[in-house]
């Protein structure tokens, strides 16, 4: 068994097994692969030429500690239970430590994989509130930005201890969701099915009603800093590692 970065001739390995775990398909694999894969921020474990987990990570920081934010960790079905994922993780945190990042984190899908995480040192540190709002009867003034405008704006809206998530992470979720900016607030909007959903709303939460109406849409579910639910995990890597209070642009 070998783990290590992934070459060249593996993506498509990769994305095989990323269509299995967890159900993308090629035009979002496309996006991906171009625009916000890199191979040093990949590893992968291989056994006789078969790839049979691999995860991922975005640079983020907190208070000015350069953090990972680790996804789409999986193992292929054929090779589960036999304690890759805690070996795979284990080899990603000392690749972290010789790189210098003071910390990771990653989003669980569910409660059962949180608590796995938690045994493999990943404790909740961030919560978020989610709530379905109606469209108000007055429309937000608000303009459409673009990712480098996003993010030099999201540092101004974070709460205290909040994760700095830009770069290749924000580019590559700009692809994936409209940016918007109004007079108080920040958000991130995409529509699945038909069905509204804004990832992020920094600022003033009261502005949700409006926004939707601004967008045309009834109803719809966001996102915002809260004590709602358990939302992102936290892996110290050094002592001196600050514990992040806020995580919002999640790939899930």
């Amino acid at each position: 068994m070998k783990i290590d970065h992934p070459t060249p001739v593996q993506i498509p390995q990769l994305r095989g097994l990323w269509k299995t775990a967890f159900g993308d398909g090629d035009e979002w694999l496309d996006q991906f692969f171009s625009a916000a894969f890199s191979p040093s921020r990949c590893r992968c474990v291989t056994e006789d030429g078969a790839l049979l987990a691999a995860l991922y990570w975005f640079d983020v920081s907190c208070d000015s500690a350069p953090m990972a934010y680790l996804y789409a960790v999986a193992t292929d079905p054929t090779a589960r239970n036999r304690g890759l994922c805690r070996t795979l993780l284990e080899d990603t945190k000392e690749v972290l430590v010789r790189q210098g990042y003071a910390g990771a984190m990653l989003k669980a899908a569910d409660e059962g994989l949180r608590r796995m995480y938690e045994r493999m040192g990943f404790r909740p540190c961030t919560t978020i509130s989610e709530q379905i709002f109606k469209a108000g009867s007055a429309a937000a003034p608000l303009r459409r930005i673009d990712t480098a405008e996003y993010g030099r704006l999201r540092r101004a809206f974070l709460p205290a201890h909040g994760v700095i998530q830009d770069g290749p992470l924000l580019d590559f979720f700009g692809t994936q969701a409209e940016l918007y900016a109004g007079e108080d607030f920040l958000c991130a909007v995409s529509v699945h099915d038909g069905m509204f959903h804004c990832h992020e709303l920094l600022g003033n939460i009261c502005a949700a009603p409006h926004i939707l109406r601004a967008l045309n849409y009834d109803r719809g579910s966001f996102r915002f800093p809260g004590d709602g639910v358990p939302f992102a995990s936290f892996c110290p890597l050094t002592s001196h590692c600050p514990t992040p209070a806020y995580f919002g642009l999640a790939l899930d």
